[in-house]
């Protein structure tokens, strides 16, 4: 069973390629090609690598990383939850949502917020969030794509 744990700089190379092979698995059809192409072309920055140790978490098996995900802990703001295509299906995204959940819990967050591509919106609805609206995401990388702002409320635990 694949372990959750905090991203450390040398995570950077995997975790940039899982968030391409993803990205081109689950969002054909929802975007067109020259979006998805601007999107996963490049190589990563030193400011990648950056971001992925400060805010990532990998699940990891002993041969690699399968899946990432990040939470902004003073905000309760999700993003770059990505599963590896060779690993989708087999709850990977679910466990790494809910270990993200209970990190906003553990610093007391009284919500959870992202902003879901196209094809993810239902994934997310399933995990409890809610959000119909579209918006547009606008990348850094000087591009814009739809997406559904999303929330959810986290109740506090009574002891």
């Amino acid at each position: 069973m694949p372990e959750i744990r905090k991203a450390t700089r040398a995570d950077a190379q995997a975790a940039w390629d899982i968030r391409k092979l993803s990205v081109l698995a689950q969002c054909e059809g929802f975007y067109p090609g020259h979006l998805l192409e601007a999107w996963t072309s490049g190589v990563p920055s030193e400011k990648w690598a950056e971001l992925v140790e400060r805010g990532f978490y990998v699940a990891h098996d002993d041969a690699a990383v399968l899946a990432t995900g990040m939470i902004a802990t003073d905000t309760g703001r999700i993003d770059a939850v990505f599963v590896h295509p060779d690993h989708m299906g087999r709850g990977l995204g679910k466990r790494m949502m809910d270990f993200l959940e209970g990190l906003a819990r553990a610093h007391a967050l009284p919500e959870l917020s992202l902003d879901a591509t196209l094809n993810a919106a239902p994934f997310y609805r399933r995990c409890g969030f809610a959000g119909e609206t579209l918006s547009l995401y606008h990348s850094p990388r000087g591009f814009s794509l739809e997406c559904v702002p999303m929330t959810k409320r986290l109740t506090a635990c009574h002891a």
